[in-house]
């Protein structure tokens, strides 16, 4: 047994950021042009490393998510996804990264951070094409982001976190919609949606529709968990068209 005193390994914690939000009906992820190497030119999601004498892993998602979208903690629904640290995923050394999935509604124009040159919102079914190559891993934490965010909508009331105050049911069946990638019929959305006690409740307003009909209004209701669950047709998302 050697008596050499034992030194730590180099290890960098880092954050990495899945942002979704709804822009024209179609589920979007903030993704950052890289600005530095590596990967310099390639798109990525925005994230950085860990300032380990100043803050947790929470409060370095929340302070990346200032930088990159000016969103505050009351502003956003914010969950761990998992911790990614495959030896080889970062050519500068050793990095694990806790990957967070965040969701806003009506998020606005994003602003390029430090090691970005810019930043655009880009429908996820582009980004999970195959026609970009994002940098590192984030592919594969993109997927288990939106994957997720898809999941948790049938047994959460997550799908709340896409909308404002106060939204129609057909605003919350675009949520849907949007996010699981297939169609749904409006009669028998508006039937399970009501089936959930708590899910949403009325606003007590209306709001007048594109074709001019009011439409009545419901906010978050108290309930967390669906039962019974809002569960996706045929089992699966289907891949929308991007």
């Amino acid at each position: 047994m050697s008596d050499d005193p034992w030194v730590p390994p180099s290890v960098l914690l880092a954050v990495d950021l899945v942002i979704l939000t709804l822009r024209e009906s179609r589920l979007q992820v903030l993704l950052i042009e890289r600005g530095i190497e590596p990967y310099r030119g390639a798109l990525a999601l925005p994230g950085g490393f860990l300032n380990h004498d100043q803050e947790d892993l929470p409060a370095a998602a929340h302070r990346e998510l200032a930088e990159e979208a000016g969103l505050g903690p009351d502003e956003l629904h914010l969950e761990q996804i998992g911790l990614y640290g495959a030896p080889d995923r970062d050519p500068r050394g050793r990095v694990i990264s806790a990957a967070y999935l965040a969701i806003a509604p009506r998020l606005p124009e994003p602003v390029a951070g430090t090691d970005a040159s810019q930043a655009s919102w880009t429908p996820v079914a582009r980004a999970l094409s195959g026609d970009i190559r994002l940098a590192f891993d984030h592919e594969q934490i993109l997927t288990d982001g939106v994957d997720r965010a898809r999941e948790k909508l049938e047994r959460s009331a997550l799908a709340t976190a896409f909308c404002g105050p106060t939204f129609t049911i057909a605003e919350l069946q675009d949520v849907y919609e949007a996010v699981w990638g297939v169609p749904l019929d409006a009669r028998n959305f508006y039937r399970k949606v009501q089936s959930v006690d708590g899910f949403i409740v009325p606003a007590g307003q209306s709001r007048r529709t594109e074709g001019g009909r009011p439409a009545r209004l419901f906010r978050p209701g108290p309930r967390a968990t669906l039962h019974p669950p809002m569960v996706r047709p045929d089992g699966q998302a289907d891949k929308e068209t991007a």
